[in-house]
């Protein structure tokens, strides 16, 4: 079974980078489909990027599409986020997710999630 911990968070202004990573353990990293989900106040999570197994395709919510680049390195066991021109709309608690049959998308996540990391974003 994998465990997910994410980290890379913080406080930054508008405009700024920020890259998250998420390190896995428990497994062969490369067996699973993986994916971005946020979660702001008072919202439902929401999906973010995904890649597949072996990073072949990815995907975005348009919102965050030309922003955002989303990465793994299956020798490391490890996926990022790499989140350029951010906006305050953009805060929120991000989540690694993970599942071996089920690509991470905006209809359906995976079964394994991390703990999350939280983005600030201030204007």
């Amino acid at each position: 079974q994998v465990h997910l911990v994410e980290s890379g968070g913080g406080l930054v202004q508008a405009g700024e980078s920020l890259r998250l990573s998420c390190l896995s353990s428990g497994g062969d990293f490369s067996v699973y489909a993986l994916g971005w989900f946020r979660q702001a106040p008072g919202k439902e999570r929401e999906f973010v990027a995904s890649i597949t197994w072996a990073a072949t395709e990815t995907d975005y919510t348009p919102t965050v599409k030309g922003r955002f680049t989303i990465s793994r390195d299956n020798a490391m066991n490890s996926l990022y986020l790499q989140m350029n021109d951010l906006k305050p709309e953009d805060t929120a608690v991000y989540y690694c997710n993970a599942d071996p049959f089920t690509l991470p998308s905006a209809r359906k996540s995976g079964g394994y999630w991390g703990q999350g990391t939280q983005v600030t974003v201030s204007s």
